[in-house]
């Protein structure tokens, strides 16, 4: 059994970010270390949907020393940070009580076993694939090798997270070649002398890096390759990667009336704020899901052949937008269709510490409830009134109603 370790918050940096890359953030996000001090021990960590001064004082109440939100709480440089503005307040509370924050955002959002595919589980969809491929965020290493040494430097290099392609890993392209140098004063070559000119056989090995694996892969390349002085490209590609993006798009396991499927949503969510639009019979079979604020995503739905897209959100335009595309929207609340993820990500970073020994435990934060309530049957068409219902995570009676089209 690994020796356990008393973990800093540099640790957990690298264990979220080696899981959720920051590379794959957008480039407007801002993920990663918020508040806090870096070399500072955490045993306890409380995740939650938003930062705010009351989530910083509930990690402090539960003995925590640092609170890792999906939603970070600097997106812009601040001009003051004082009581009165919200992300002033609560970074005062976060120093006073000592407590570090951590944000993982869009790199959540667009990892592979990250929160839309979460969203699409806690549906039912099977075949699921990324909605909005990246590109720009591939490299191609090329390196050559003594024959001899072929191996090890590409396990050392699948090791680092190279050489996968879509689903299948461990990928390189392999060339026999003349390599020719004239080692000069002071060098230790590995085969050759001192001032001669050499040839020697080597082998051109050709691997895929991803843009977030890069300084792993090399630094693994170089403690492995046997050369003194070891030359290698990195060449940047235009190819989109197919296991990592925005959004994902599966099938259900059978179709579904629209009306149906939406109840499901709802249910499936605990939300009391769900909407839909489209025709409530029109049979939905395959489905577009985006965690958060995913409309922009309607038109890569309809040009994949989503009979549906569930997000949230939705303005008007943009729903009369997908009506006139054909796509049904089921809007469930940013809230509802993000917060599931918490308690997810509470596991696979508990499963992640003990996997690499780290003295942590990762606590939910079960108080958060979406800012939005309903009314129950508020107007029904004909101008009846209706009663309030509770909060909208859907803790009573009304809180798993669809929405009516």
């Amino acid at each position: 059994m690994r020796k356990k370790t008393v973990c800093r918050i540099h640790d957990l940096i690298g264990l979220v970010h080696a899981l959720y890359p920051p590379a794959l953030a957008e480039e407007w996000d801002n993920v990663g270390l918020q508040v806090g001090d870096p070399g500072a021990e955490v045993s306890r960590v409380m995740i939650a949907l938003d930062p705010s001064a009351a989530a910083v004082e509930t990690a402090a109440a539960a003995g925590a020393q640092l609170l890792l939100t999906h939603h970070p709480l600097i997106f812009r440089p601040l001009q003051q940070i004082v009581p009165q503005d919200e992300i002033g307040r609560t970074v005062m509370a976060a120093v006073r009580g000592n407590i570090a924050i951590l944000a993982a955002h869009t790199n959540l959002d667009r990892a592979g076993n990250g929160l839309n595919d979460w969203l699409a589980a806690r549906l039912d969809l099977n075949d699921c694939q990324p909605l909005a491929t990246a590109s720009g965020s591939l490299n191609k290493l090329v390196v050559c090798v003594p024959p001899d040494h072929a191996e090890s430097v590409a396990e050392a290099l699948f090791a680092g997270g190279a050489g996968t392609v879509g689903r299948y890993d461990r990928c390189s392209f392999r060339a026999s070649g003349i390599g020719t140098f004239r080692p000069g004063a002071g060098t230790r070559p590995f085969t050759g002398s001192v001032g001669s000119n050499s040839e020697v056989a080597e082998v051109r090995l050709e691997t895929i890096v991803p843009a977030e694996a890069v300084s792993r892969v090399i630094n693994r390349m170089l403690k492995t390759h046997p050369y003194e002085e070891v030359a290698y490209d990195l060449i940047p590609l235009a190819n989109r990667r197919s296991d990592v993006g925005l959004g994902r798009i599966g099938r259900l396991p059978q179709p579904l009336p629209l009306e149906h499927f939406a109840r499901r949503v709802g249910e499936r969510l605990a939300t009391a704020t769900l909407r839909y639009c489209g025709d409530p019979q029109q049979l939905v079979s395959k489905v577009a899901v985006c965690g958060g604020s995913g409309m922009s995503l309607l038109a890569e739905a309809a040009r994949q052949g989503a009979d549906a897209l569930v997000t949230g959100d939705v303005k008007y335009h943009e729903a009369r937008s997908a009506e006139a595309r054909g796509v049904a929207l089921v809007d469930a609340g940013h809230f509802a269709t993000e917060r599931l993820a918490v308690p997810v990500l509470v596991a696979v970073l508990q499963q992640e510490a003990v996997r690499r020994g780290l003295l942590l435990e990762f606590i939910e934060m079960s108080a958060e409830r979406d800012p939005f309530r309903v009314l129950a049957d508020a107007d029904d068409g004909n101008g009846s009134g209706g009663q309030a219902t509770g909060d909208a995570a859907g803790k009573q009676t009304g809180g798993r109603r669809a929405g009516r089209s």
